[in-house]
């Protein structure tokens, strides 16, 4: 390899920043989402979710749904530059009965965006979001958004953080007032006061007035109880704080902690320009081979996400590939490695929500959208030269079971090819009865409004109305030896079997007690939670 082109893959890695947001609903994810796009200068206008008939529908959520009720269900990528820096912003369902979704994306992040609300601290989807975090072995940064609004104590905020999470935390900047008397943050990266006006509803960069800590202004522009508040608890903070430790910033074992507004765009800008500082830039990947650095000359990446019909005018179907070594120039052909095909990749795009524009030239830490003609699974691993599979995707157990029925004969081939598509996205889980008399698909689901998907899916795009029958289970556990094992076994009770996408068995119990009564009747029996992967290796993390 030329030592031209090493270089240019150094310097493509090194401006490279890529991270997912993860919050509960309701926590301004959206939001924030769109406020970083505005200083990226990729929008010139952010759109407020709820969304007024007047204003902008926020760019990253494109699924009529989503406009609909205000809230994110699929995930997209959004890809900014920002101060010589590539920014790959992975943007992941708000919604918990997504959190298989958003498991994949951090699959395909070097870092996560914690997003708080300020009144409401850590919420259940953030705990599970965290975890999922912490298995991954991210890094993590916390934004605690909505300060204009009345909200916790920032001290009580850092120590729930501590205390409930395992995790340090080392507060960037410190929040001056909060509510209707929030003024601004104190920087402590750079020792100065940012004080804030607001503007219309944050739909355009904020204007700050910096003042130096030392300046006798401060005084003036503060109110004295105010002033007297921030100085009392900075001297608390750097009295008896913890030093930032990137190190352990790196490992996930510490946060550093952001306080601001998104909708009124406080803090926004300080946030964006320390993680440029602070964050990860693209690493190694584990994978058959041993780990893959970013910088390995030959090209790999692998498929986190399928997505159909984002542009409903074409029918496509669009691969999120996370690049993970070498540099991807349009039109190459790669080998698949689960199939051992080889594949041109042709009309390679960068994303941006629904927009895209095809792309020439992309490198580790950026993610592309490939036109899928049904030859990627999610976990595949496509690549140049010596043969390497990534770590695959695994499939969590499902808590919801209903058969799907269609009821019109005539719909028939639309039903079939939209659930097909649909499996395939990993929209829904899908399985069969094992008694092939029972010839109507079984949803999987996480929660609920993963059915609501499918069937508002199913209707718009693909034209076909459904019926849903729910099953009375909520645990599904996968054989880990097979039909074979099954059979050794005989008869089982309190359970019934089916079969996943990829016929594999799957036992289904209508709780835990009966799966726990099971267990204790055949201990020789293995159990999963968890789906074995499909294409690449088995997670080691799990």
């Amino acid at each position: 390899m030329s030592t031209e082109f090493q270089a240019e893959l150094q310097t493509a890695v090194e401006r490279r920043r890529n991270f997912a947001i993860i919050s509960h609903p309701d926590a301004g994810k959206t939001t924030l989402t769109e406020k970083l796009l505005l200083y990226g200068g990729a929008i010139h206008q952010a759109g407020a979710v709820k969304a007024r008939r007047a204003q902008r529908h926020a760019t990253s959520d494109w699924m009529e749904m989503e406009q609909q009720r205000g809230i994110s269900i699929t995930s997209t990528v959004l890809q900014f530059a920002y101060q010589d820096c590539q920014i790959n912003l992975l943007d992941t369902p708000g919604h918990q009965d997504f959190s298989e979704d958003t498991y994949r994306t951090l699959a395909a992040a070097d870092n996560a965006v914690m997003l708080i609300d300020a009144a409401k601290g850590l919420e259940p989807q953030t705990r599970k979001l965290f975890e999922v975090c912490r298995m991954r072995g991210l890094p993590i940064f916390t934004f605690v958004n909505k300060l204009d609004r009345p909200g916790r104590e920032p001290l009580e905020l850092l120590d729930e953080i501590e205390q409930e999470l395992g995790l340090q935390t080392y507060a960037v900047n410190w929040p001056i007032g909060m509510g209707d008397r929030f003024k601004g943050v104190f920087d402590r990266r750079s020792r100065q006061v940012h004080l804030f006006e607001r503007s219309a509803h944050g739909q355009r960069e904020a204007i700050d007035t910096v003042v130096e800590l030392g300046d006798s202004r401060i005084e003036e522009l503060l109110e004295q109880e105010l002033f007297y508040q921030f100085k009392d608890d900075l001297e608390l903070l750097e009295g008896l704080g913890p030093e930032l430790d990137l190190e352990l910033v790196h490992q996930g074992k510490m946060t550093p902690v952001f306080f601001g507004s998104a909708m009124t765009n406080f803090g926004v800008e300080l946030f964006l320009n320390a993680f440029l500082d602070y964050a990860l830039k693209p690493g190694s990947h584990a994978s058959s081979q041993g780990e893959i650095s970013p910088t390995y000359p030959e090209f790999s990446g692998f498929v986190f996400k399928l997505q159909a019909n984002m542009d409903p005018k074409h029918r496509d179907r669009v691969a999120f590939i996370r690049i993970c070594s070498g540099k991807f120039e349009k039109d190459m052909t790669v080998n698949h490695a689960r199939t051992g095909k080889i594949v041109r990749l042709s009309r390679p795009q960068k994303l941006f929500a629904q927009d895209r524009e095809v792309i020439d030239e992309a490198y580790p830490g950026d993610v592309i959208g490939l036109n899928n003609p049904g030859v990627f699974a999610i976990g595949d691993t496509i690549y140049v030269g010596q043969k390497l599979e990534y770590e695959g995707i695994p499939y969590f157990s499902p808590e919801l079971f209903a058969y799907l029925r269609n009821p019109n004969p005539s719909k028939f081939k639309q039903f079939r090819k939209g659930v097909s598509e649909l499996q395939e996205e990993g929209a829904v889980q899908i399985m069969y009865s094992a008694d092939e008399s029972k010839r109507d698909p079984i949803l999987a689901a996480v929660g609920q409004l993963q059915f609501e998907v499918v069937q508002f899916r199913l209707q718009n795009e693909y034209g076909v109305e459904t019926q849903l029958d729910l099953l009375p289970y909520s645990v599904a556990r996968w054989v880990e030896d097979g039909w074979e094992a099954l059979e050794k076994v005989g008869r089982l009770f309190n359970t019934v079997t089916v079969k996943d996408g990829w016929n594999r068995p799957v036992l289904l119990f209508r709780n835990e007690w009966n799966l726990n009564q099971m267990q204790a009747d055949h201990p020789e029996l293995k159990l999963n939670a968890i789906a074995p992967v499909v294409s690449g290796r088995e997670p080691v993390s799990l």
